[in-house]
C-alpha cells in the first residue's frame, strides 16, 4: 500500500468522523436548525398570512433542504481537505477548471456590486453543486483512493443535481422524487466507502 493511499484513507476517516461529530453535537444540544423562539415569535404573524397549503409544503420541503445543505457543504469540505492535502493551500488557483474559476469570480462580483453581506471568504462557497462535481472529475487522481469510482461519482452527482433544482427553487418533490433522493443519498455514502478490492 502506498503512502498516498494511506493518506487518502486517513483523510476519508477524518471527514466521516467530523460529520458524525457534527450530527451528534446537534442531537446533544437538541438543535434542529430551527429559528430561535424570539425570531419565531416575530415572524409567526407574517407566516400565518400565507396560504395553508404553501405552509404545509414548506414544512415538508424544509427537511429535504436541510439534507441537501448538509450534503453540499460536506462535499465542499471533502474537496477542500483533499485538495489542500494533495496540493497545498493554493490549490484553488492551480487545480480548479477555468470555467469554474470564471463563474466564481462573476458570482463574487455580483454579490459585491449588490452591497450585501458576503456569504463567505472561501471561493468554493460560490460554486454550484455541478461545479463541485467538475472539480472532483478534473482532479480524479486525488479522489480515486477515497471514492469508489469515477463513473459512480458522476452518476450519483448528476442524480443529486437534478433533484437539487426542485429543492433549491422552492418546488415540491413528488413521492417518486423523494424516493430518488433517498436512494441518491445512500448511493453517495456508498461512493464514500471507497474502491472495492
Amino acid at each position: 500500500m502506498s503512502d498516498h493511499t494511506i493518506e487518502l484513507f486517513l483523510l476519508k476517516c477524518a471527514v466521516i468522523e467530523t460529520g458524525l461529530r457534527a450530527t451528534l453535537a446537534e442531537f446533544d444540544t437538541g438543535g434542529s436548525g430551527a429559528l430561535s423562539q424570539a425570531d419565531n415569535e416575530q415572524l409567526e404573524p407574517f407566516i400565518k398570512q400565507f396560504d395553508l397549503a404553501n405552509r404545509k409544503n414548506a414544512a415538508q420541503m424544509s427537511r429535504y433542504y436541510e439534507i441537501f445543505y448538509l450534503l453540499e457543504n460536506d462535499i465542499r469540505r471533502l474537496i477542500v481537505e483533499t485538495m489542500e492535502a494533495a496540493h497545498g493551500a493554493k490549490w484553488w488557483d492551480t487545480r480548479v477548471p477555468p470555467g469554474v474559476l470564471d463563474e466564481v469570480r462573476k458570482n463574487r462580483q455580483r454579490e459585491a456590486q449588490a452591497a450585501v453581506s458576503i456569504r463567505s471568504e472561501d471561493d468554493i462557497d460560490y460554486t454550484t453543486f455541478g461545479q463541485l462535481g467538475d472539480i472532483i472529475r478534473e482532479n480524479w487522481s486525488d479522489f480515486a483512493g477515497m471514492l469508489s469510482n469515477q463513473s459512480a461519482v458522476s452518476r450519483v452527482l448528476a442524480a443529486l443535481n437534478m433533484l437539487r433544482g426542485t429543492i433549491a427553487h422552492c418546488g415540491v418533490l413528488a413521492d417518486d422524487e423523494v424516493d430518488r433522493l433517498k436512494l441518491a443519498i445512500r448511493d453517495w455514502f456508498r461512493v464514500l466507502e471507497g474502491p472495492k478490492s
